[in-house]
């Protein structure tokens, strides 16, 4: 039986996953490993199994407080995007200082966050949206700015202002690096909420493996992990679908058969 390019790409992440969790368990088992060093794969299905109430509630914190700064990093991604992009001048006035801001580590943020707003849900919903924000921002950004100058001044002696080249061009344009920028962004959501729960959340998974790991309970706070990766996955393939149906004439040529 023959596989077409499309199924082999539909079925390959399933046979590595299929084929790292084999491999993972093996090496825990023949090198007798220590559960709490470094569990198997099945040490930590077995915590999933014994703990499943304490990770959907944890998990569903951590989702609902990941999508409230993701949606603010899109607004305010988008707004900047537009504006920077809007105009060289503006593009070069303020790109610098977005990749200054950007290069600060948010761990070293989330004290202060701390302080102003205290500990709970300020710190993780304003943690996800300061390391998502960026890459929004960019990726709108580029798509405005890379308009092609030919383009621009056709349109603009077809009596085209540079609004409406903007808006009507411009940001249908920029879809694609939107897109793309959301897919970035929500996993680096995911890990700021995870941060701000770990440093200063009183729930959540980064509160709940933060609580496991002092407790030297790694299948538990392994359980964690597997559960934001597979969160983050999910978001990740539903903005993949949602480029594929509104965004299909940038990928027109690009698939396999």
């Amino acid at each position: 039986m023959k596989f077409t390019n499309r199924q082999q790409e539909r079925w390959a992440p399933l046979v590595v996953l299929v084929i790292t969790l084999i491999l993972w368990q093996l090496i825990v088992s023949l090198f007798s490993i220590p559960e709490y060093i470094f569990p198997g794969p099945w040490e930590i299905a077995k915590q999933f199994v014994e703990f499943r109430g304490a990770l959907l509630t944890a998990a569903w914190k951590t989702f609902w407080v990941t999508m409230l700064g993701f949606g603010i990093s899109i607004v305010v991604g988008v707004m900047l995007g537009f504006l920077v992009g809007s105009s060289r001048l503006a593009y070069a006035a303020f790109y610098p200082l977005m990749t200054a801001f950007n290069a600060v580590p948010k761990a070293a943020i989330t004290p202060i966050l701390v302080v102003w707003f205290g500990i709970g849900l300020g710190p993780g919903i304003l943690t996800a949206f300061l390391i998502s924000f960026f890459p929004i921002t960019v990726n709108i950004a580029t798509g405005l700015a890379t308009l092609e100058p030919e383009l621009e001044d056709v349109l603009r002696v077809l009596g085209a202002k540079r609004w409406d080249v903007l808006v009507k061009i411009g940001l249908p344009r920029s879809m694609p690096y939107f897109y793309a920028s959301l897919k970035v962004a929500i996993t680096l959501a995911f890990v700021g909420t995870v941060l701000a729960e770990m440093t200063a959340g009183d729930s959540g998974i980064g509160y709940l493996m933060q609580s496991a790991g002092s407790q030297q309970r790694m299948p538990l706070a392994f359980a964690g992990l597997v559960t934001i990766g597979a969160m983050a996955m999910a978001m990740y393939e539903l903005f993949s679908a949602l480029e594929k149906h509104t965004t299909a004439w940038a990928h027109r040529g690009s698939q396999g058969g």
